[in-house]
């Protein structure tokens, strides 16, 4: 009984002995360690400082490339969280944790490039968000055609380019699609031509025609005067000559192209009715043969003739 008490004794003394040496010893290595544990915390400061002047100076220099805010406070808080991250790795360095260090940017990797498999649209639509907001080949309140889509641009978000259409419905387009793939932006220049293509009869004084429809178009106070009226044949149609009349209006909104149009359409009717000029209606020839080449007045003399001496009239007679 004395021996397994004795024995019992032992037990709890050596472990006594080897927890209190474990302790002493995480004692002496965090005294050893706080040289390095201050010198990690004022890296710490430093970095967060830094990145703080960091997120500053990118947000003044994006500013000066795109107004869209939503990219400015993304790309802002990336770079922010880079150079934080940066300091998080070199405290643990001066902590003599590299194996920490290595874990962390082996699993860092690992999960990036599951991401990047996983969501690979969401990436490009991002980065084609990016580009479009600093490259600004259109920005908000311009008119743009994309992927068979027009309309004002309302928004460029992180993931699509949000556009309103004229009849009021709101398109979103991924930002990958409108930037991979050709557009057009109408405001760009703050000008747009106008192209008619209108008809002349055969019989009317074409060179007549033409002086008259540009002069109708140079009445209208839409046009853009700096820009000459352009006026071309382009064929000969079924009843017609046919031609395209051009000129240039300032653009800033679709009614002004809308406007610009039907103003030309009306004067130039007006101005082809005062001067005798038809814009004919499609004519058709109507044959009346069974083989062709038989005219309505030819038919009616010959049903007429028959008519008069015909069998019919035979009996009659008899």
């Amino acid at each position: 009984m004395n021996m397994v008490v004795d024995n019992l004794e032992f037990d709890v003394s050596k472990a006594y002995d080897l927890v209190v040496g474990k302790l002493e010893g995480w004692l002496e290595t965090a005294i050893g360690m706080l040289p390095n544990l201050v010198l990690a915390i004022l890296t710490l400061i430093v970095f967060f400082v830094v990145g703080k002047l960091v997120r500053k100076a990118v947000n003044r220099l994006l500013h000066k490339v795109t107004d869209n805010k939503t990219i400015i406070d993304l790309l802002e808080t990336i770079v922010g969280v880079l150079i934080i991250g940066i300091g998080i790795f070199a405290a643990l360095s001066i902590l003599n944790l590299d194996g920490t260090v290595k874990s962390l940017l082996a699993g860092a990797g690992i999960v990036g490039l599951a991401l990047g498999f996983a969501f690979q649209d969401i990436a490009a639509n991002l980065i084609s968000g990016i580009l479009l907001s600093m490259r600004h080949p259109f920005g908000k309140g311009d008119i743009i055609e994309s992927h068979d889509y027009y309309g004002y641009v309302q928004k460029i978000s992180l993931r699509n380019t949000v556009i309103k259409t004229p009849q009021g419905q709101f398109v979103y387009i991924p930002n990958k699609v409108v930037y991979e793939n050709p557009f057009i932006n109408y405001t760009k220049n703050f000008e747009r031509r106008v192209d008619l293509d209108i008809g002349v009869s055969y019989a009317d004084d074409h060179e007549k025609a033409k002086r008259v429809a540009i002069e109708a178009v140079e009445g209208i106070g839409s046009y853009n005067k700096d820009r000459e009226v352009e006026l071309f044949y382009t064929g000969i149609g079924g009843s017609t000559f046919n031609y395209t009349i051009r000129f240039w209006v300032d653009f800033r909104k679709n009614p002004d192209y809308l406007e610009a149009r039907s103003d030309a359409i009306v004067a130039i009717g007006k101005a082809y009715e005062e001067n005798d000029i038809d814009m004919s209606y499609p004519i058709r020839t109507l044959d009346f043969g069974v083989k062709g080449g038989v005219k309505l007045d030819d038919m009616l003399r010959s049903a007429a003739t028959n008519g008069n001496g015909g069998p019919k009239d035979d009996m009659d007679n008899g």
